[in-house]
């Protein structure tokens, strides 16, 4: 399905949009059946949308947050999602929101990502809300290029669920929903900043591989259209 562009003149501006939009959707899956599920992406750029959905006024009580990949460490690491998330958007009326880690502490990430597939199954079928972000390489969620098992991920035969990732880009070992989770999320956004991902989604909008830019079967094969959300 086509892309929608949404732009916004700055980032305080596009954070508000986008909360808008977010809330809107989660009010109304709340509204039609009484609960609401959201699934967000980690980095720097989300911080300010966080702190902006986290003053929405929802039901926080009904929605449940998790998150679109995650690191394997420790979720007091600065390089952890969930701190990301929960310094950030479970705050204020979002800290009654309901959240599942995709982190957990055992020996190997596989039994992290066979834990969350558990606990997660009965919020992401569909998710009402995924966020997206994406790499200067083309990658999103831990859809990494060269990642140990992109194809599988990628592939909309694959399950829903949770799986690990590594890759070369990717640091420690990912936690990451498969494609199949995501595409057909209710919302489905690509949350961007600044004209070096504006020229990256360009190029993922030529022809090429998914594998050598991941993000390209969002745009290409994802069953919801998606809805890339973007400021200078």
């Amino acid at each position: 399905m086509a892309a929608e562009m949404h732009v916004f003149d700055n980032g305080p501006a596009l954070a508000l949009g986008l909360a808008g939009a977010v809330s809107a959707a989660l009010s109304a899956a709340i509204k039609a059946r009484g609960t609401a599920s959201i699934a967000v992406s980690g980095g720097s750029t989300p911080k300010a949308f966080f702190k902006a959905l986290s003053q929405a006024k929802i039901d926080w009580d009904k929605v449940c947050v998790t998150l679109v990949d995650e690191r394997f460490v420790e979720p007091d690491s600065d390089r952890s999602n969930e701190k990301l998330v929960r310094d950030n958007l479970l705050i204020d009326g979002a800290s009654g929101a309901k959240f599942e880690p995709l982190y957990y502490p055992t020996a190997m990430a596989e039994e992290a990502a066979a834990t969350a597939t558990k606990q997660t199954a009965a919020i992401g079928s569909p998710f009402d809300v995924a966020i997206l972000g994406m790499g200067t390489d083309g990658h999103t969620a831990s859809f990494f290029p060269g990642g140990s098992r992109l194809s599988e991920a990628l592939d909309g035969a694959t399950p829903r669920g949770v799986m690990t990732m590594e890759a070369d880009g990717a640091g420690e070992p990912r936690l990451t929903f498969t494609f199949s989770s995501l595409q057909d999320a209710g919302l489905l956004v690509l949350h961007i900043e600044g004209s070096g991902k504006k020229d990256v989604l360009a190029k993922a909008q030529e022809d090429g591989g998914e594998a050598e830019m991941p993000i390209r079967a969002m745009l290409r094969r994802a069953a919801s259209p998606l809805q890339i959300y973007w400021a200078p």
